[in-house]
């Protein structure tokens, strides 16, 4: 497939619940081997948004590609080109980091699991806990394990629903460095985050979702251009992502 194909395209989509609508209308494409963030605050349709990319909720208009592959009418395929990693570690706490990978690894009937399981553990940082039950990993290196396990299988995009969610600052930069080191392998990224640094420090381009709608599309340059700079004693400095994103949904709340 052409690298100029974007991986994720999304155009229209929409989605209620009951009579609540939860997207208006979401617009936007994500570049191939970028990491991409969809910015908002909780109840902004950031989750209902990777659902519906992920195959496991219907959008009620609108349509979605992921690479290459429509959303509704070719399911299985985006499935096979996708993995998800949500809010929560989904690890099983009894067995050992290398015996999660193996386990997983076979139910995706893939080749030399242990060789998968031994390289994914190298790869983050976990040789030296292979051994060990993950009940005693700290929340970054459970995330970390989490992510390792999405892996299984070379999926060519992989999204990444609130990873930090929970964890201490340290555990924080530790996913961060995972994921950046995703995207420098060549895997697609599209992030979802409530916290702004993290968007500021990892993305690529950034969305910021509010209220159903994409508002602003941008990379943090651009972004930034929307606000002026600030001057203090004759310096200029740019103003951060969360002045630009406070400011922006600020304004859009008034109207």
């Amino acid at each position: 497939m052409d690298d100029r194909t974007p991986a994720i395209r999304v155009h229209g989509l929409r989605k209620s619940y009951k009579e609540v609508e939860v997207l208006k209308g979401v617009d936007f494409e994500v570049a191939r081997g970028s990491i991409f963030a969809l910015l908002g605050s909780n109840g902004a349709g950031k989750t209902t948004t990777v659902r519906i990319l992920a195959t496991l909720l219907k959008a009620d208009d609108g349509t979605a590609v992921v690479n290459g592959f429509d959303v509704a009418a070719e399911a299985q395929r985006v499935r096979e080109s996708i993995s998800l990693t949500g809010q929560f570690a989904a690890v099983d706490e009894i067995l050992t980091g290398r015996e999660n990978i193996i386990m997983i690894a076979r139910l995706r009937r893939v080749d030399e699991p242990g060789k998968i399981a031994d390289d994914l553990l190298d790869r983050f940082g976990l040789t030296e806990a292979a051994g060990r039950r993950v009940g005693t990993y700290s929340g970054g290196m459970r995330r970390r394990l989490d992510i390792a396990m999405s892996l299984i299988g070379d999926p060519p995009i992989i999204f990444l629903d609130e990873p930090t969610t929970g964890l201490d600052p340290e555990a924080r930069i530790e996913v961060w460095k995972v994921i950046e080191k995703l995207a420098d392998g060549g895997t697609t990224v599209l992030l979802t985050t409530q916290y702004l640094d993290e968007a500021e420090k990892l993305a690529d381009r950034i969305a910021i979702l509010h209220r159903g709608r994409i508002i602003v599309d941008g990379t943090l340059a651009e972004l930034r251009k929307l606000l002026p700079p600030a001057k203090v004693e004759y310096v200029e400095r740019q103003p951060t992502l969360e002045e630009i994103f406070l400011a922006i949904v600020g304004e859009k709340g008034q109207s």
